[in-house]
């Protein structure tokens, strides 16, 4: 390997720090080899010459399949060498077999920021700064002529959904594609517009009248705009075994809280089984 601070070995436990989160600073690349690998040896040195080239445009992070085989699955690796080229946590290129070095310079060439990512950028500097207006109006910039750019659309509908314009955030995120970070972003903006009802309020009534399925329904709505989301789960779930004329809304509303918790969140499978099971 070569002496570039820009190339690096990584295992498994580092992938994540090295890989998915380096990669929202700069473009990551890695080259999933192996020691017998001989197509590797043809590749490796002319993707290293690259990255030096380069000075730190990306970073080159090399995995090896023997030690990390798990991780090779995880990324589909089914051939080597295969490299895979990360922006912002995500994929977004991949080839597998040795290329000449001539078609690696222009493969990198086609993983690097345009001018909107850059702009893009600036838009999330700034709002790390705290500086939302500035954020907001290149954001717009870019929609105005580009309404379907992905990162531009849902760091807008973030900002918007914060704000409580839930409205033009949905507006916004169904110009983009059916991407999860969307999906998640348009359950959040519906669950936050019931921000502004009044808890209290709707628990007297529920307690009133438990049968209620109305108000039932709105207080599931309000403790889930408040980012309390089991109570909520709790009365959509007493409002779907109901079979009443709520069913299917609150059938729905709990689907948005399981995209805005995501699969990985502790309430997500038992609340889904016991829906699945009240559906039954």
């Amino acid at each position: 390997m070569g002496t570039s601070e820009f190339i690096k070995d990584v295992n498994a436990d580092a992938f994540p720090q090295e890989v998915l989160q380096q990669s929202r600073e700069v473009p990551v690349v890695v080259d999933f080899w192996a020691e017998w690998c001989q197509p590797c040896k043809i590749l490796s040195p002319a993707l290293e010459r690259v990255t030096e080239e380069a000075e730190g445009a990306f970073e080159l992070v090399k995995v090896d399949v023997d030690a990390n085989q798990a991780l090779a699955k995880q990324y589909g690796v089914q051939g080597i060498p295969t490299v895979i080229a990360f922006r912002e946590g995500e994929e977004v290129s991949r080839f597998t077999g040795a290329l000449p070095e001539s078609a690696l310079v222009e493969w990198v060439a086609g993983i690097m920021p345009d001018e909107l990512d850059l702009m893009v950028d600036q838009a999330m500097t700034a709002r790390l700064e705290g500086d939302d207006a500035t954020a907001e109006h290149i954001l717009r910039q870019i929609l105005d002529g580009h309404p379907d750019h992905a990162q531009a659309g849902t760091t807008l509908a973030a900002m918007l959904i914060d704000r409580g314009d839930t409205d033009e955030a949905l507006i916004a995120l169904g110009k983009l594609g059916p991407e999860s970070e969307v999906a998640r972003l348009q359950a959040a903006a519906r669950v936050r517009a019931a921000a502004g009802d009044d808890v209290a309020a709707l628990e007297s009534r529920v307690d009133t009248d438990p049968d209620n399925g109305r108000a039932r329904l709105e207080l599931a709505r309000a403790l889930a705009a408040k980012a309390e989301y089991e109570p909520a789960l709790d009365h959509l779930l007493i409002v779907v075994r109901s079979k009443g004329e709520h069913k299917e809304e609150a059938r729905v509303a709990m689907v948005d809280i399981f995209e805005i918790l995501g699969d990985e969140h502790p309430l997500t499978l038992p609340y889904r089984r016991q829906l699945a099971t009240a559906l039954n």
